[in-house]
């Protein structure tokens, strides 16, 4: 057997890995982090898709003056011990993963804004010996401005590894077998906890400008067949709605606060609303629905209001989970 010579690096036994992608967070609800993070997230083109000689003194002259204080003391209302929700719960998943999975593969986590990094993680990865690597995006529903943009950055961080991991990437599952039970299961548990009966179920999506549909964007049909297939599995109706609109353009309608106060008119007083479109509970679930989404809905006149929680790491999402990657990972693992 030919010896390595002396001046061989160490190379570690391959492996195979899975990195999941979430949006990210600031590191903690100051208004330093939360402008770093805000800097970072709306300088990205898929996310703002206005030409920097428009958008930047924008950004750094207005948004980045103002935004961040509103939004560091919104993030201190949901913060956890532990740290941002997002952080958290996406930890868990990952956490809940790797024992799923086993030893035969590594797990990780990553946030496209914000702290861990994908190119940190990606070189943390190949440096244990992950040659294959699984990128999965927690995104249901497909979108340039979620899923691509970080696929782009992953492309980006392994186009300068001299010796690169193969990539694979989780595609979108809004329409899923398992996503859609996980869903079902999950609704329904909340309903159950309730101590009334909601005259309406709201699915909120996050709101995307009606231009990027326009353009060719499929995150507007995909959110819309969850919805239908979710309702079928559920054998109830369900309103369908766009939250987190920002700025003046034309937005996905309807949206969620629009409705959440039309409801009460239509002597709709008692509702229950739920984001399918969110991996794991974060600031627009816990604060825009939860708290804000309450307040908006009881000034209109409505009487009873139930948020869900998204699956974050329960049984039934993590048991989706593991039927999404172990798919994506065939012909990898004996």
């Amino acid at each position: 057997m030919t010896e390595k010579p002396d001046f061989h690096p160490d190379i570690a036994p391959p492996k195979v890995g899975v990195l999941l992608v979430n949006l990210g967070t600031p590191d903690e609800p100051t208004v330093p982090a939360v402008r770093r993070y805000l800097a970072e997230f709306l300088s990205d083109k898929r996310v703002i898709e206005i030409p920097d000689i428009i958008w930047k003194p924008v950004l750094y002259g207005l948004v980045l003056s103002t935004r961040p204080r509103r939004s560091a003391a919104a993030y201190a209302k949901v913060w956890m011990e532990e740290g941002s929700p997002l952080a958290v719960y996406t930890k868990q998943q990952m956490e809940g993963l790797q024992q799923s999975l086993g030893d035969t593969v590594h797990v990780s986590y990553a946030m496209r804004y914000g702290r861990p990094g994908i190119g940190f993680r990606l070189e943390q990865m190949k440096q244990m010996g992950c040659e294959r690597i699984l990128l999965a995006p927690l995104y249901p529903q497909y979108c340039g401005a979620t899923t691509a943009t970080a696929v782009d950055e992953a492309g980006d961080e392994i186009s300068e590894m001299r010796w690169q991991p193969a990539l694979r990437t989780l595609p979108p599952y809004h329409d899923h077998p398992a996503y859609i039970d996980a869903l079902a299961e999950s609704v329904r548990a909340g309903l159950a906890a309730l101590d009334f009966e909601p005259r309406a179920l709201i699915a909120s999506f996050h709101g995307m400008p009606r231009r990027t549909l326009e353009l060719g964007d499929p995150y507007h049909c995909q959110c819309q067949k969850t919805s239908r297939l979710l309702s079928e599995k559920l054998g109830r109706p369900l309103f369908t709605s766009f939250q987190s609109r920002f700025g003046n353009a034309k937005w996905l309608e309807p949206a969620t606060a629009d409705l959440l106060e039309a409801l009460p008119e239509k002597d709709i007083r008692k509702v229950a609303i739920f984001a399918p479109g969110f991996s794991v509970d974060c600031l627009e679930t816990l604060e825009e629905l939860a708290m804000e989404g309450r307040d908006q809905f009881r000034e209109a006149g409505g009487t009873d209001f139930a948020y869900i929680p998204c699956l974050n790491a329960s049984e039934p999402g993590m048991k989706m989970l593991e039927t999404i990657i172990r798919r994506e990972l065939s012909g990898w693992l004996d």
